[in-house]
């Protein structure tokens, strides 16, 4: 199969060129990992004596990194890994990210899963020849025993992890240094996520974007967003990605 007719007619015509790579994000993309994240993130709290914060609250921190998922928690605020000095000590925090990291260390695979439709897309993709990359904010510590677990390592000529670059999304660093590593240009290349911090690490680094539906985005519909968030493309199932 070539790679013109691997993708659907919405996708293969985003870019000019033939599209050579796909760069795909984790966590609301390929992984559910909130209830995992969540039993990780509620035994840290219980830990300090606080209120569990549950899946719904988990849902709307994923995305940033381990570091700012710990801090909202903390602080049980969307933006509290802002305002993290003013509340916590380097100490307090310190203690409590490592019964996270623990916690969630424990159960990786747990209660996480590939969403339908992963494994026939990425083998697909890699039986038309096309490159793949993963770009995601998850530290390499949890990143790779989880891809291995689920078996989908393989399928990955380029990880990047959230603690791998000077920046996370939505830098464009990852992106550009994605590209770098799979010998692409931004118009030989996609990005397929579930957040505006991909659509915007993206976007910066000239790479055309497809948004999946059905992921997290900080608990808003990634449809609703504007401006510099919006996707080129919505699939409401990866499968869509290709014809």
């Amino acid at each position: 199969m070539s790679t013109a007719s691997i993708f659907s007619r919405q996708v293969a015509e985003l870019n000019s060129q033939s599209t050579q790579a796909v760069l795909f994000d984790l966590d609301g993309t390929l992984i559910d990992s909130v209830p995992d994240l969540t039993a990780a993130i509620d035994e840290m709290l219980e830990s300090i004596g606080k209120a569990p914060a549950g899946e719904v609250k988990v849902n709307r921190w994923v995305g940033n990194g381990a570091a700012a998922l710990v801090k909202r928690a903390l602080a049980d605020r969307d933006d509290g890994d802002a305002l993290h000095n003013a509340r916590y000590s380097n100490e307090a925090y310190s203690s409590a990210y490592s019964v996270f990291e623990r916690a969630y260390a424990q159960r990786l695979t747990q209660a996480t899963g590939l969403y339908d439709g992963v494994l026939s897309v990425l083998s697909a993709l890699i039986s038309a020849d096309i490159k793949l990359g993963l770009i995601t904010n998850k530290p390499r510590q949890f990143t790779l025993p989880l891809l291995k677990a689920l078996d989908i390592d393989h399928y990955f000529s380029d990880v990047l992890c959230g603690d791998d670059l000077e920046f996370k999304k939505p830098h464009p660093l990852p992106v550009l240094t994605a590209l770098k590593n799979l010998s692409v240009s931004a118009q030989q290349a996609i990005m397929v996520g579930d957040s505006i911090s991909d659509i915007k690490s993206a976007t910066a680094a000239g790479v055309k974007t497809v948004a999946v539906t059905y992921g997290y985005n900080h608990g808003i519909p990634i449809t609703d967003v504007r401006n510099d968030c919006q996707a080129n493309v919505y699939i409401d199932h990866i499968k869509q990605l290709i014809s």
